[in-house]
């Protein structure tokens, strides 16, 4: 099978999935169902995507075997999420297609060279500072105003790897707790509305994005989608602007996700990158021609666009470990409900804040879909004593 950049793969192919949580199963099944085989890669035995994927190698994501096996039989691989070596992925590059780059992928992993790289693409972040030893913590406090946001640079996620500070000592203080990891110091903004943008590029250089999704995150996780967002259109469409300009300059092939924050002083300040599919485009499983997941598939293909078009006005709502108590929630109240979704993601053990699946509620008005996802998310967490 040819494996060259122009050349379209078509189903029957292997793809490689480096990654096997909740991403690579949905992922996984897009590419199923569109015949293709996925292969992944994963260290976790029970991990979502491993239990459906036509093959499950359980090796770290950097194995040499490993990728040598993916190199041997996959005629492209991509990646789940973003804290995948990129040493290993220039050197699978080597060998087969990888889709996106090894080098685009590397921006999003730390927080101090992406904002880097955002504003090189002449875009607003959120004031901020960056502090590498303790010696920079001065300087670094004389680019924001108090109160802040003290984010490692690495590893961060789902409100990980942060602390809110309201002075100096603070953030000394928050400094010495990461073990002086390398870090930001955000200043916190007059938020008037969080939004994200989940996009697809080809490798000839063209996108296409998915409708714009306002965000509301709960302890620093996203809890609820609401598509369309509600803003003004000319910010959507500068979110989505924003958003290609960022993935042209990286030369990104698959899909991307951007978050943005919107100030009450109607400020567009882009918040971080996913070189990746992204829980805020979940909603895009039920209430799109084309999923971000299938587009996946697409993208590392070289297939044509699928249609992003929104066929109906949609709410997601996460669900997280907290919602399981004991035993598994009573999920009555959704299946009840004619115009909801469930989605769940297979795994073994509930946690506290852990992803374990979604929901989403389609209805031709947005008030009313919001109203019957929240109605339902607190029946479940009232059943569950969360």
């Amino acid at each position: 099978m040819s494996k060259t950049e122009n050349n379209i793969i078509l189903p029957g192919a292997m793809i490689g999935m480096l990654g096997g949580g909740q991403l690579g199963r949905m992922f996984t099944s897009a590419a199923n169902e569109l015949g293709y085989r996925v292969c992944v890669v994963e260290p976790d035995e029970h991990s979502p995507a491993g239990q459906i994927a036509d093959e499950h190698i359980i090796a770290a994501y950097d194995d040499e075997s490993a990728l040598h096996y993916l190199a041997d039989n996959c005629a492209v691989v991509t990646t789940e999420f973003e804290n995948i070596s990129a040493p290993a992925l220039q050197s699978l590059a080597e060998k087969t297609l990888v889709r996106p780059r090894a080098e685009a992928i590397e921006k999003a992993q730390n927080r101090i060279v992406e904002k880097a790289f955002i504003r090189e693409c002449g875009l607003l972040t959120a004031p901020y500072g960056v502090i590498t030893t303790s010696s920079e913590i001065a300087t670094a406090i004389e680019e924001v105003e108090f109160p802040c946001i003290l984010k490692t640079a690495r590893f961060g996620y789902d409100g990980k790897g942060q602390i809110t500070v309201h002075s100096a000592d603070e953030v000394k203080d928050g400094y010495a707790h990461f073990n002086s990891a390398d870090c930001v110091l955000e200043q916190r903004i007059d938020l008037d509305i969080e939004i994200s943008v989940v996009l697809a590029r080809n490798s000839a250089g063209e996108a296409h994005c998915h409708p714009v999704a306002e965000n509301i995150h709960v302890d620093g996780i996203l809890h609820k989608s609401i598509v369309p967002a509600n803003v003004d259109e000319s910010i959507s469409k500068a979110a989505q602007a924003a958003a290609i300009r960022m993935a042209d300059k990286l030369d990104y092939i698959g899909v991307l996700a951007v978050e943005f924050f919107v100030s009450k002083q109607g400020e567009l300040l882009v918040n971080e990158i996913a070189p990746r599919t992204h829980n805020s485009g979940h909603y895009s499983l039920d209430a799109c021609v084309t999923s971000q997941f299938e587009q996946q598939v697409r993208m590392v293909c070289n297939l044509p666009f699928g249609d992003t078009q929104l066929l109906s006005p949609v709410v997601m709502v996460n669900m997280l470990g907290d919602l399981w108590g004991e035993d598994h929630p009573n999920w009555s109240s959704v299946f009840s409900n004619p115009a909801s979704k469930l989605h769940l993601y297979g795994k073994k053990e509930a946690r506290v804040g852990r992803k374990m699946g979604h929901f989403c509620i389609l209805d031709k008005d947005i008030e009313t879909a919001s109203n019957t996802a929240d109605a339902i998310f607190q029946t479940l967490c009232s059943e569950s004593k969360c």
